[in-house]
């Protein structure tokens, strides 16, 4: 038992980065995490949210509501050496009234987090939001990014999230919370979808640096798609920072350094572990000169409560809510990743 609980926190150590200093008003922290359904009991009637309803296929009670809203502050709070981040991208929550027991009813109530969250067309409720800090950060001005497939215009689809913030700097930090299309209905038959939100994204991350030539940008959430996937790769044109052929790209993947690593990422299919929850950046954030990614790196957060031994593909898996059909109590499937901004000095 002490050498399972051994492997499992080298494991956690390795797959974080971790613990970055707790910050001061020199720089923030902006982090993604698809938190898996967090439904709350509710049947909606214009939603396909039956599952997520105490007489429907998982049995979703208030109580194990309640104890979800829970586990997923818990993670937060804990990223960061206790001190949860400023900026918050959350993927798959059903809608406003999951945003408000989470900041006013769980852990990060002292906090002072308000959110930034517009109801998507998404067939079964799952939308994106932004939790932020109003003690940090201020929020100027926030709309969501339609998504409507050429070749299926009648799927209901999750809308991109975008909000510009104001960092205690002065300066404008672009933000954009995404959530791709699925591999669940199978890769291959997927793929034009994903490919199709990176053409948006891209479009909307142009038209950002057109207006305001060295925007700071960044694009996180769940991709549903690896960094080496052609959405990334050819349709978002992301490059790596640590290929000078990538040089000219004016989109960059912080999430590249982990491909060099044995088996780590952000989601574990079977027995792969990868990023399928990405950060993606504009050149400004590159820059040390100005406000900038701290190290040039993005981060796994992982903590040993947040993951099990996986008795059949070995190692470690996430801790989830359901194993299968069966209730397990457990945080999410992805983990959350996480970036520091380092804010420009405003002293001469």
């Amino acid at each position: 038992m002490n050498m399972r609980r051994t492997v499992l926190m080298t494991f956690c150590l390795l797959l974080s980065a971790l613990s970055i200093e707790a910050q001061g008003l020199d720089s923030v922290v902006v982090a993604f995490y698809n938190v898996e359904n967090l439904f709350n009991p509710n049947d909606d009637s214009l939603k396909n949210d039956d599952a997520f309803t105490p007489e429907g296929f998982n049995h979703w009670t208030y109580k194990k509501y309640i104890r979800k809203v829970n586990n997923i502050g818990k993670v937060l709070l804990a990223m960061n050496g206790w001190e949860p981040p400023d900026l918050i991208g959350l993927e798959e929550i059903e809608e406003a009234s999951v945003l408000r027991r989470l900041c006013y009813d769980s852990p990060l109530r002292k906090y002072g987090y308000r959110y930034v969250h517009y109801d998507s067309p998404d067939a079964r409720g799952v939308d994106v939001a932004l939790l932020y800090r109003t003690d940090r950060v201020r929020i100027l001005r926030s709309h969501p990014v339609p998504v409507v497939f050429p070749f299926d215009s009648a799927s209901r689809n999750r809308d991109l999230l975008y909000v510009v913030a104001r960092l205690p700097s002065g300066d404008s930090l672009h933000v954009v919370v995404n959530h791709w299309t699925s591999r669940y209905s199978g890769y291959a038959a997927t793929i034009p979808k994903r490919n199709h939100y990176a053409a948006v994204l891209r479009r909307l991350a142009d038209s950002i640096m057109a207006a305001e030539p060295g925007a700071n940008f960044i694009a996180g959430g769940d991709f549903n798609d690896y960094p080496t996937d052609e959405s990334i790769t050819e349709v978002l044109r992301a490059g790596d920072i640590d290929n000078p052929a990538d040089a000219g790209c004016t989109l960059f993947d912080l999430m590249d350094r982990f491909l060099k690593m044995d088996n780590i990422g952000s989601h574990k299919h079977e027995d792969f572990w990868g990023c399928l929850d990405q950060i993606i950046v504009s050149p400004a954030l590159l820059d040390d000169s100005g406000t900038h990614i701290a190290n040039r790196e993005a981060h796994i957060f992982v903590a040993d409560f947040m993951v099990e031994p996986d008795e059949k593909f070995g190692g470690y898996r996430t801790y989830r809510t359901y194993s299968g059909p069966q209730y397990i109590g457990g945080y999410a499937d992805h983990l959350p990743v996480f970036v520091k901004v380092a804010l420009r000095s405003t002293t001469e």
